[in-house]
C-alpha cells in the first residue's frame, strides 16, 4: 500500500481547486484499506482515552464538502472505536430562531469540545462564508445592524467575516484546541452518480431533495467560494487538508491517518500519574479489595 503522508494533503500555500485531486490511488484493495483503517481507528480510540484523562487539549475536527461528499459515513467509520464520553458530533444546518438572535459564530462557540474531548463539526462555521456567499440574501436573516439590503453584503463584509473566523480559530487554538479542517473534494461527475444512486435506492431516497439539483447548478460558484475560503484561512494553527473524496474508503483512511499522525507528535499527552501517597498504598488498597 502506498504510504499516506500529511504533507501530500495539507494546504500550506495558495491553491486552485481545479488543480487539487478528487481521487488518489493508494495501490490497495478495499479490503486492505478497510483493515488499515481498523488498525488506525483503534489507535485513535486509545489516544482519545489518554487525551480524556490528560484533560489538557481538546480536538476540533471540521468537515466541509459539497452534498454527497461522504461526510456522514466518514465520521461513522473513522470514529467508530471512540468512547462516547470523549466525543461530541454536531451537524450545522440552517440557523434556528434562537441562533439568529446571536452573532453567527455563537452557535459554534457553544458546541466547542471541552478539554480532553473531541468535537466533530459536520458542516461548520464555514457555512457562513460558503452558502451565504452563494446566497447573500440569507445574511438578511441575521438582522445585522449594518446590513439593510443585499448590496450591503459586499467584499468589505466578507473581508471582515474571514478575519473574524481566523481570529476565532486562533483564539481557541491558543487555548488548547487542536484544529483539523478537512475539505472533502468531490468531482462533479461523482456527485451526479451518487445523487442517481440516492434516487435508485429506496433506503436512500429520504436523503434526496429537489433543492440538491438547484444547488448543483451553482457548482462553479461554490467551487470559487471554497477556493477563496481555503486560501484565506489555512494557517499553521488551523490548517486545511484536501481530501480526495471520489473514493470513500480511501478518503476515510487518509483522514484517520492525518489525525493520528498529527496527534501522536504531542509528546506531552499522557495519562496523569497518581499522587505519591495513593501510589505508595496501591498494595494496601488491592489487599482491602481482595479480602472483602
Amino acid at each position: 500500500m502506498k504510504d499516506i503522508h500529511i504533507k501530500d494533503f495539507k494546504i500550506d500555500s495558495k491553491i486552485s481547486i481545479k488543480n487539487l485531486e478528487t481521487k488518489v490511488n493508494v495501490h490497495a484493495s478495499d479490503k486492505k484499506i478497510e483493515k488499515e483503517l481498523e488498525k488506525i481507528r483503534v489507535k485513535l480510540g486509545d489516544l482519545q482515552n489518554t487525551m480524556y484523562a490528560h484533560g489538557k487539549y481538546s480536538v476540533l475536527v471540521c468537515f466541509q464538502g459539497m452534498d454527497t461528499a461522504g461526510k456522514d459515513s466518514l465520521i461513522r467509520e473513522v470514529f467508530k472505536d471512540f468512547n462516547v464520553r470523549g466525543i461530541d458530533c454536531h451537524s450545522f444546518k440552517s440557523p434556528t430562531e434562537l441562533e439568529l438572535k446571536h452573532d453567527y459564530l455563537w452557535r459554534h462557540y457553544t458546541r466547542l469540545p471541552a478539554r480532553g474531548k473531541f468535537g466533530i463539526f459536520n458542516r461548520t462555521h464555514y457555512e457562513n462564508v460558503l452558502v451565504t456567499r452563494v446566497h447573500p440574501e440569507y445574511i438578511l436573516g441575521e438582522n445585522i445592524p449594518t446590513v439593510n439590503n443585499v448590496s450591503d453584503v459586499n467584499e468589505s463584509f466578507w473581508d471582515q467575516r474571514f478575519e473574524e473566523i481566523v481570529n476565532f480559530e486562533k483564539h481557541i487554538s491558543d487555548n488548547g484546541t487542536i484544529i483539523f479542517k478537512f475539505f472533502l473534494n468531490l468531482s462533479k461527475d461523482e456527485q451526479r452518480d451518487r445523487l442517481i444512486r440516492r434516487l435508485d435506492k429506496k433506503n436512500k431516497n429520504w436523503k434526496f431533495s429537489p433543492d440538491d439539483l438547484k444547488e448543483r447548478e451553482l457548482w462553479d460558484e461554490y467551487q470559487d467560494c471554497y477556493e477563496d475560503a481555503i486560501n484565506r484561512t489555512s494557517s499553521a494553527n488551523a490548517p486545511w487538508f484536501n481530501i480526495p473524496a471520489d473514493d470513500k474508503p480511501v478518503a476515510r483512511l487518509i483522514v484517520a491517518k492525518i489525525i493520528y499522525d498529527t496527534l501522536k507528535e504531542y509528546k506531552d499527552i499522557k495519562e496523569p500519574e497518581l499522587d505519591s501517597e495513593t501510589y505508595s498504598n496501591i498494595k494496601l488498597y488491592k489487599s482491602q479489595l481482595e479480602n472483602e
